[in-house]
């Protein structure tokens, strides 16, 4: 059985945490880290130059998405036929990139995997929607241990941060379950609370997509953290809870629970080995990932 070998580009909580998965992983050979941090665990890389004499196999670009263009193009360009997964989002803005050197690039929004996403799925099929409202809600400050949240780079715009390119998730899951957005009604974009950044913190979006009309409130000021999606349909409406793993169903004046194991790893730890294992037709693959960000683009200039 050939190994791969595994290069991490940035060393952050998202870095750390594909690291420790893949660490597990009986197919990965070895794991090398490019960063300016000392580790102890991998192998440490120190430019770009070294990459090409280990030659890896499976790139994960994990820096701050405002360098995510320069490494995936660093990549492409010295590369080719290797497996790329690119943390969410793909990039800051829309960027061009016209030849992929056949390497297969993935964007990790790894949400798309949740049990509950995944039964959602396979329950909504042929099933008749008219609306859905997606609320994820949090507080920046409880997001990475041992961290400042105001020198993340969640909470600085030059490096990608703000609700809309950090919670893209919504919108990803949103397009994976209903189909692509055709139409965005209202966009609403703030800078509301009292967090020290330059970044939006709430954003409130209406639209439509080829199947469903939509509502997305996102913030990362709240200290009532939740992920919830509610749909209503023809005869029966739900609540889903990514955060605690269960659907409620209430259908025919009749309401079930379905829940599902919590594991904050397993999502990861799947992306992972659907990429290695060359089965990756449920994950984002670059040309979504881009019409995402062309997306975001375009809300961003609907702002009310």
């Amino acid at each position: 059985m050939n190994k791969e070998t595994v290069l991490i580009i940035g060393y952050g909580s998202i870095g750390k945490r594909h690291a420790k998965i893949l660490k597990k992983n009986k197919k990965i050979d070895k794991i090398f880290i490019l960063t300016n941090q000392k580790i102890n665990d991998f192998h440490r890389v120190k430019s770009y130059s070294a990459i090409k004499k280990i030659n890896p196999t499976y790139f994960i670009i994990s820096s701050r998405t405002s360098n995510h263009y320069k490494d995936l193009n660093f990549i492409i360009q010295n590369f080719k036929s290797k497996k790329i997964l690119v943390e969410k989002p793909l990039f800051d803005k829309f960027k061009k990139i016209k030849n992929l050197n056949n390497n297969k690039v993935f964007i990790g929004y790894n949400l798309r995997l949740n049990p509950v996403i995944q039964y959602l799925k396979k329950y909504l099929t042929k099933k008749k929607v008219f609306h859905v409202g997606l609320y994820c809600h949090s507080y920046l400050p409880d997001w990475r241990k041992k961290i400042n949240y105001q020198n993340s780079n969640s909470a600085k715009k030059k490096y990608g941060g703000g609700v809309l390119l950090e919670l893209s998730h919504e919108l990803d899951y949103l397009q994976f379950l209903f189909n692509d957005i055709k139409k965005i009604y209202t966009a609403s974009i703030k800078k509301f609370s009292n967090l020290i950044t330059d970044a939006e913190d709430f954003a409130l979006i209406t639209g439509k997509t080829k199947k469903v009309n939509f509502v997305v409130d996102l913030n990362y000021f709240s200290r009532n953290n939740q992920r919830i999606i509610i749909i209503n349909g023809f005869n029966f409406s739900m609540r889903c809870d990514l955060i605690n793993n269960f659907v409620e169903l209430i259908k025919n004046k009749k309401k079930k629970i379905i829940r599902f194991k919590k594991d904050i790893d397993y999502t990861y730890d799947l992306e992972n080995k659907l990429i290695i294992n060359n089965t990756s037709e449920q994950l984002c693959n670059f040309k979504q990932g881009l019409k995402l960000i062309k997306l975001i683009d375009k809300i961003k200039k609907k702002v009310n």
